[in-house]
C-alpha cells in the first residue's frame, strides 16, 4: 500500500524533499530487497525504464521553491518528482492564513484536487495521505489547512497524517500566533493525528548534537526528515507475522491516536551524531532504550542534557497531585527499534504502567515495531513517537499569547478582510483551550 504525500508553502516543499532524499537513500543502501522493496512501493512510483517518482503534489503559491526542489530531485539521479506534480502561482498569500484558506485554496482547489487524484489513482492501493506543512505561515497553514478538508471530503475513509513544522518561539511573523491558533483548530476536526517538530528543538539538535555551527533550513529539514523517516520506513511490528507493514499510516494512528480529544505527536531518535562520527562509536540496546526512556520521562527531546532527577511516582503516589507535573504523563507511545541484534532488545520498561493515563492499560497504549535493517548509517537506532504531554507547554504559550493579541483586536482587520470573523477566531481559540485541558487532564 502506498501514502501518498501533499508538500504544502515553502517549508512543506523544501522539507518533503529532504524526506523523499532521506528515504530513497536509505531504501537502496546496501543488499536489502525485502526492504527496498518495501519502501518504494510506499513511497515511490517506477517508470517503465526503472526511475523512481515520488508520488507526491507540491503546492505552493509561488513557484521558486517547487522550481527548486524538483531539480534538486533530479540532479540526484536516484529519484524525481512526477511531470506536472505540482502546482504554483506568482503570489504568495502574505503570512495570512485567512488569505490562504478563505482566497488561494477555493480558487485553485480544482487544479489541486485533480493532481491528487491523480496521484492516487496510479497506486495499486491507498494506505493514506500526509500532509506537509507549517502551522505559522500563510500558504502552508492557509492552503495546507483547506487542502486538508478537501482530501478528507475526496477520501473520507482514507487516513491523514498532517505534518506541521512548529514556529520559533522568539517568532518568525508577527501573526504567527494567529495563523498556528487556526490551522490547529480546524486541522483537530479534519486530521487522523498530527505530527509536530519544533523549530526551537531541531535548531538545538543541529547546534548540541551535529555540531552545526552556521545552522541553515536545510540542516533543520535534514533532521526532521531523518526522524520521520526513522518513522515511515518499513518495520515488523508484532502481529506482522515476519512480513514488512502494508498500511503504515492506518497502524501509527491506531497505535496512538485512540482517542479524537488527543492528536499531537511528537517523536524523538536516538542516537543522533554527526556523520563524520558514526563509524566511532558504538551502541548498545539497553544504553540507547534508558536514554530513550528518560527523554520520555523528563520530556527531553535529545540525548544532550537528559534530567534524570525526574522520576516517575511510585504506585502509591500515581494519584497524587503534587507528583503528576513532574513528568511527562503519556496517552500511547510507538516505540521502532532497527538495526543489528534488535530481536535481543527488552523493552518491557517502556511497559511501565505508571507511564501512562491511568484510564487506558500500558499493554494498549504501547506498541513496539522492529526492523533488523539499520536506517540512515546507524547500525542500531531507535524512535519513539508519543501521543503525551510533550507538546502542552508550546501550545499554551502560543495560544496564551493569540488570545493577548486577539483581546487588544491586533491584526484582526487583516483577517476579516479576506472572510474570516471574530467568532471564527474565538471557536478556534476555545477549541484549543479544550485540548489543552484534556492534555492536562492525562496525568491525573
Amino acid at each position: 500500500m502506498s501514502v501518498v504525500t501533499v508538500q504544502l508553502g515553502q517549508c512543506g516543499n523544501q522539507l518533503g524533499h529532504e524526506l523523499f532524499d532521506t528515504l530513497c537513500s536509505d531504501a537502496l543502501d546496501g543488499q536489502r530487497s525485502l526492504y527496498r522493496t518495501a519502501s518504494c512501493e510506499r513511497f515511490f512510483d517506477r517508470t517503465v525504464h526503472g526511475e523512481l517518482v515520488a508520488r507526491a503534489v507540491l503546492v505552493d503559491m509561488e513557484p521558486k521553491v517547487i522550481n527548486q526542489s524538483i531539480s534538486r530531485a533530479a540532479k540526484s539521479g536516484r529519484w524525481r518528482y512526477g511531470e506536472g506534480s505540482h502546482f504554483s502561482q506568482k503570489q504568495g498569500s502574505g503570512n495570512n492564513w485567512a488569505n490562504g484558506f478563505c482566497i488561494h485554496g477555493p480558487r485553485h482547489r480544482d487544479a489541486v484536487e485533480e493532481l491528487v487524484r491523480r496521484e492516487v489513482e496510479r497506486c495499486d492501493r491507498l494506505a493514506g495521505l500526509m500532509a506537509v506543512m507549517s502551522v505559522a505561515g500563510g500558504t502552508g497553514s492557509g492552503v495546507g489547512t483547506y487542502v486538508t478538508r478537501c482530501l478528507r471530503d475526496i477520501f473520507p475513509k482514507s487516513f491523514i497524517l498532517n505534518h506541521l513544522t512548529w514556529p520559533y518561539g522568539t517568532g518568525e511573523v508577527i501573526v504567527q500566533n494567529y495563523n498556528s491558533v487556526l490551522t490547529l483548530a480546524h486541522l483537530y476536526q479534519l486530521s487522523d493525528a498530527i505530527l509536530v517538530h519544533e523549530n526551537d528543538t531541531v535548531h538545538r539538535i543541529c547546534s548540541q548534537l551535529l555540531n552545526i555551527r552556521h545552522i541553515s533550513f536545510s540542516d533543520v529539514n535534514r533532521v526532521m526528515a531523518h526522524q520521520l523517516g526513522s518513522v515511515l520506513q518499513p518495520a515488523l511490528s508484532a502481529d506482522s507475522s515476519g512480513v514488512y507493514s502494508r498500511n503504515p499510516l492506518g497502524e501509527l494512528v491506531s497505535s496512538l491516536a485512540c482517542h479524537p480529544e488527543y492528536k499531537l505527536l511528537s517523536v524523538s531518535t536516538i542516537p543522533q551524531m554527526p556523520s563524520s562520527s558514526i563509524a566511532y562509536s558504538t551502541f548498545s540496546w539497553p544504553g540507547l532504550l534508558k536514554h530513550l526512556r528518560q527523554m520520555l520521562i523528563s520530556n527531553s527531546k535529545m540525548e544532550e542534557g537528559i534530567d534524570w532527577q525526574v522520576q516517575l511516582p511510585g504506585a502509591s503516589e500515581q494519584s497524587s497531585s503534587l507528583t503528576a507535573p513532574s513528568f511527562n504523563t503519556s496517552l500511547a507511545n510507538l516505540l521502532i527499534l532497527r538495526g543489528r541484534d534488535v530481536y535481543s532488545s527488552d523493552t518491557d520498561s517502556f511497559k511501565d504502567p505508571a507511564l501512562y493515563t491511568s484510564w487506558l492499560s500500558s499493554s494498549e497504549a504501547f506498541s513496539v515495531w522492529k526492523s533488523p535493517v539499520p536506517f540512515n548509517k546507524y547500525e542500531k537506532s531507535a524512535a519513539l513517537v508519543s501521543n503525551s504531554k510533550a507538546l502542552l507547554r508550546p501550545l499554551d504559550n502560543m495560544v496564551g499569547k493569540a488570545w493577548n493579541m486577539f483581546a487588544s483586536r491586533a491584526y484582526i482587520h487583516q483577517y476579516i478582510k479576506f472572510g474570516i470573523s471574530e467568532e471564527d477566531f474565538l471557536d478556534s481559540l476555545t477549541s484549543l483551550e479544550q485540548v489543552i485541558s484534556s492534555y492536562r487532564l492525562l496525568g491525573l
